[in-house]
């Protein structure tokens, strides 16, 4: 029923919230300045925030205390859905999370949670001592911006008029440092801020996201949380005009850790002002002092509201439950019970599994040659959860998955370390080493075992592989020795690179981690996942971790060393073959190819094109991937792949006419496998205008 025009869906949008604001006491209005913007006196349900980043999250390690633990499909991390390289996969694991986000708020049986996912992480993975890599699709902009985009489509849905969830993006800008996160400033030029650091985000709002979280620390010398960047950049250059929240905590780090102002009132006034609607933290005394002392007006107030309210609508939590679509939700089923999605976390975990090793193909296992299996290593028992995993409704372990897989003619022996698992490595037809990190460094808040682990609000000290010394032992008794590295982020195994046959690699979290894994290696599926970090060999290879100038030698875009595996790495149990490159068009090329599976096997081929400009006034990346294909082919079959490059696409920004630019000059069309192994290459002039001497300074 109808009461009042704010409730009445025919109504313009900003017309229903002049409606409700002029509705809405002061005390309300401060009321809906947190992350749940409900007004009880007229009827108004708000939406909460949740964490989603591989999965909704209703209970795990981080004990977000819900009224009631519920058990959703839990994915593999975002590192691992990144490896799949996979825009439509992306879409429907975000298009399911959203489905179950809907469920728990609405279901009579559990009414609990909301419907803004924190979801996805847009930041960068420049360096891989972050401690949330984990979080993050990767390092570079395009890759990750493109499965923002299909994660941000996924989660909100394909109606017209509603969301089935709002996706909020965090953490904006260049928040990739754990350890000076609540004081540090994150410094670099206006190239790298608009070429780089910023394009996951202008991608995800583009795609229709109109939330995001402002991140801890400054760019530039001004932190986030009050940066002028939020409002003439995002809302009045992007479009965003929902939501823009405050991360936890962080409008009292303006006072405690920035130093940015001397009093909470202050800092309340500037956050506000900023655009900033939602508070991660507690905020109503300053800000009732703000208001007090005039430093904040009502209109102030109203201003960033309006955002909060708009996200409301798009959500249809304004509207009589008859006119929304997603309104039955809840009424079926328990959808984390369906095959269909349990389908479809096991098609994610297979997808995100990359082969980094595999000499003499000593993968896949033949099963009909083996009397016995040894699978050792800490992580070979468990599926362990990171700080933001929800609770799975089950979980398959390395161990158990290998061991359904083989059935009871195959004897599977177990140990984790030590001499029991270098005598049954000894004993064994094949050892399988399952190491890595874990995901909280099995420990509380800002500590970790390890000083190779990392999590959020710790960076790691080390890249280097503790448990390289049992490998090492194994392969000493079993050369038939295969590792299995389940972790977060990239490691120097320099010595089980050059020692061990195979190698594969796979994320933590996924509640079929050990049904993918074994497909894998007893080659019921064939791996294709791609490594979306730049591997480097030692931390000798890195900048300083809070140097933000990636031109010094950071990610495949500027790195000139020699890694240990390269961005867009990873092998197949079959051999493709590229041929016949053709590239047609002026503002948008089409770039054309013949693609062969030559192998023996059915499988996936990530086809990755890179662009290099040859003539560039300015310094630009190595080169940098503009489109790639995850396309399967069966053995024997050629299929005509065709990749679009919009020309407008490879301009830089110009910072001193504040626009882009598409350079006068040549550029080389890379098409191949990763970003070395490029199989054709296509050299070709684009238009543009040529750069006064003055510009090209």
């Amino acid at each position: 029923m109808i009461e009042h025009p704010f409730q009445n869906p025919e109504l313009p949008t900003e017309k229903r919230i002049d409606n409700l604001l002029s509705m809405m006491t002061l005390d309300e209005k401060i009321a809906c300045l947190s992350t749940d913007p409900s007004v009880p006196r007229l009827g108004v349900k708000g939406s909460r925030h949740v964490e989603g980043l591989h999965g909704l999250a209703q209970g795990g390690p981080a004990n977000w205390s819900p009224p009631r633990k519920v058990p959703t499909t839990t994915f593999p991390q975002s590192y691992g859905l990144g490896q799949t390289w996979d825009t439509d996969l992306i879409q429907r694991v975000a298009a399911a999370e959203g489905l179950e986000c809907r469920y728990v708020f609405q279901s009579p049986n559990y009414g609990q949670g909301g419907l803004v996912l924190r979801a996805p992480n847009s930041d960068l993975g420049r360096d891989p001592r972050w401690g949330r890599t984990e979080e993050c699709f990767g390092e570079d902009p395009f890759l990750a911006g493109s499965l923002t985009r299909s994660f941000v489509r996924g989660l909100q849905g394909d109606h017209p008029k509603y969301w089935q969830a709002a996706s909020l993006m965090k953490h904006f800008l260049a928040n990739s440092c754990e350890d000076e996160r609540d004081f540090g400033s994150s410094d670099f030029d206006e190239r790298l801020w608009r070429e780089y650091y910023s394009v996951p985000f202008r991608m995800g709002v583009e795609a229709g996201s109109r939330a995001y979280m402002a991140s801890y620390n400054a760019v530039n010398g001004t932190p986030m949380h009050v940066h002028p960047d939020l409002k003439t950049i995002t809302v009045q250059e992007w479009g965003q005009d929902g939501i823009i929240c405050t991360d936890g905590g962080g409008y009292n780090l303006l006072v405690t850790a920035h130093k940015a102002f001397a009093t909470h009132e202050e800092a309340a006034a500037a956050v506000i002002k900023a655009g900033i609607g939602q508070f991660l933290d507690r905020y109503v005394d300053g800000t009732r002092a703000a208001l007090a002392k005039g430093l904040l007006e009502e209109r102030d107030l109203d201003a960033v509201l309006r955002g909060n309210f708009r996200v409301m609508i798009k959500l249809g939590l304004l509207d009589p439950s008859e006119a929304v679509p997603y309104s039955k939700i809840g009424q079926e089923p328990e959808p984390w019970q369906s095959e269909e999605h349990r389908a479809l976390a096991l098609e994610a975990t297979r997808k995100s599994i990359v082969l980094l090793k595999n000499e003499n193909e000593t993968l896949p296992l033949d099963r009909e040659r083996l009397k016995k299996v040894a699978v050792l290593g800490l992580r070979s028992d468990e599926v362990i959860l990171d700080w933001y995993s929800g609770m799975p409704p089950y979980r398959i372990t390395p161990l158990e998955g290998i061991r359904r897989e083989l059935g009871a003619e195959v004897e599977v022996a177990h140990a984790l370390e030590g001499p029991e698992a270098v005598r049954l490595a000894r004993e064994a037809d094949v050892a399988i080493v399952v190491v890595g990190n874990h995901p909280t460094g099995n420990a509380g808040w800002a500590k970790v075992e390890r000083r190779s682990d990392g999590k959020e609000a710790v960076d790691r000290q080390s890249i280097d592989l503790e448990d390289e010394d049992l490998i090492r032992q194994v392969l000493a008794a079993n050369p038939r020795t295969i590792v299995v590295l389940t972790s977060s982020f990239p490691y120097a195994i320099n010595w089980t690179e050059a020692n061990v046959p195979a190698i594969l690699h796979m994320a933590h979290g996924s509640q079929e981690q050990g049904t993918a894994l074994a497909d894998v290696l007893f080659g019921d599926v064939n791996p294709a996942g791609r490594l979306t970090q730049t591997w480097v060999r030692s931390v000798g290879d890195l900048p300083p971790i809070t140097d933000y100038d990636l031109r010094k030698g950071r990610t495949y875009l500027y790195f000139r060393g020699e890694p240990l595996y390269r961005f867009g790495h990873g092998l197949s149990y079959t051999r493709f073959e590229y041929a016949d490159l053709a590239i047609e068009g002026t503002e948008t090329l089409r770039v054309g190819f013949n693609l062969t599976n030559a192998g023996t096997r059915d499988g996936e081929e990530v086809a990755q094109l890179y662009v290099r400009h040859l003539d560039s006034k300015v310094a630009r990346p190595i080169k940098e991937l503009r489109a790639f294909q995850r396309t399967m082919l069966k053995k024997g079959e050629t299929r005509r792949i065709e990749l679009s490059v919009r020309v407008k696409d490879l301009a830089c920004w110009d910072p001193g006419q504040r626009r882009w630019v598409v350079e006068e000059g040549r550029v080389e069309i890379q098409v191949g496998r990763s970003s070395r192994d490029v199989a054709l290459r296509q050299t070709l002039s684009i238009g543009g205008r040529k750069r006064t001497a003055r510009e090209q300074t």
